[in-house]
């Protein structure tokens, strides 16, 4: 599809004076019932000092941008047309190349230009895989702020990844582990990727609920600590199973909640948190600080950039987005866009 601007070039001074609307090429969403599509779209001119202009290199199509564009997500407005995209990797006027992370009142980052917040930037190393970084670091995010900030995690600590078949859930993995994760436990549907997983034991979710509550009390009741992509049904079947075969129900088991692909809510006996030491937290938009993500984004951009936390990517062209928003996720794989495919 062809996308005709009058194109404001973002290298002219002044920059944008007076409010002046840019207009860019992006993925415009126009209803909450139809995948985006790739139109010309006015966005604000840089408002303040904090504000500035960058071309975007790439930007991921995480299930979070799914949901923001269907209007599901809890942090919706439900103002009509947006330009959806939370985070992703462009360059300055004066051409550096920085990660950036949408500012919720500003249009998102699924556009050739878009405006960012430059608090919210962590400039990146030349040579830097773009795509790698605009793929991994939304799923990386949750667990790593999950075990810096909501629950920081002790040398040693277990982990139970529940819902480690997933994109987020496997970097997971890899995330309690370079944190300092003694022990790593995944568990999920999908045999076949749990198997590949390399933690340190799995246990697959299977339709058998007595079995898959004694593979978790066999593998998991020890965990000091569980990551839940899941919620819901699953969740709720966990918990009982993991508190009555731990040794010491008194001892701290912090339940870490940050997904809910099986469900929004959950039905919890009341004698689960009368009966042992359970603690249940969140981890998302909320919960944790938009300043302390960002104090978070430096270190794990020299993670992903260095290679020890990465992800399988799939590049399209943001062109493409219409096509691409109703083709099914590959798992393992992110899907990254843009401007023209990259290598």
């Amino acid at each position: 599809m062809v996308c005709v601007t009058n194109y404001i070039s973002s290298y002219h001074e002044p920059l944008f004076p007076g409010g002046i609307a840019m207009q860019t090429c992006a993925a415009v969403v126009s209803s909450f019932d139809h995948p985006p599509r790739y139109e010309a779209f006015d966005f604000p001119a840089p408002a303040d000092p904090d504000q500035a202009v960058v071309d975007v290199l790439a930007t991921g199509l995480h299930p979070r941008v799914r949901s923001g564009a269907s209007g599901r997500h809890y942090s919706s407005t439900g103002r009509l047309p947006m330009v959806p995209g939370i985070d992703g990797v462009g360059r300055t006027t004066e051409g550096r190349v920085v990660y950036f992370v949408a500012d919720d009142d500003l249009p998102g980052s699924m556009a050739e230009q878009t405006v960012v917040d430059t608090r919210r930037t962590v400039p990146l190393p030349d040579g830097t895989d773009v795509v790698q970084v605009a793929a991994a670091m939304n799923p990386a995010m949750s667990a790593w702020v999950a075990l810096r900030r909501r629950v920081p995690i002790r040398p040693g600590q277990s982990v139970l990844v529940l819902g480690a078949t997933g994109n987020a859930g496997r970097m997971a993995i890899q995330v309690a582990r370079l944190l300092g994760a003694g022990r790593v436990v995944g568990a999920g549907r999908n045999a076949e990727v749990l198997a590949g997983l390399g933690a340190d034991a799995t246990v697959a979710l299977t339709d058998d609920a007595g079995a898959t509550a004694a593979a978790l009390a066999e593998q998991a009741a020890e965990v000091d600590l569980v990551l839940d992509y899941l919620w819901g049904a699953p969740a709720a079947a966990a918990m009982v199973p993991l508190l009555r075969a731990r040794s010491d129900r008194s001892r701290a088991l912090d339940w870490i909640q940050i997904g809910s692909v099986a469900g929004p809510t959950i039905e919890l006996p009341s004698v689960v948190l009368r009966s042992a030491n359970l603690r249940i937290q969140g981890n998302g938009q909320g919960a944790v600080s938009t300043r302390a993500y960002v104090e978070e984004l430096p270190a794990l951009v020299e993670e992903i950039g260095s290679g020890r936390i990465a992800i399988a990517t799939r590049t399209e062209r943001l062109a493409d987005v219409e096509r691409v928003w109703t083709e099914p996720d590959e798992p393992g794989v992110r899907t990254v866009l843009t401007p023209d495919v990259r290598s």
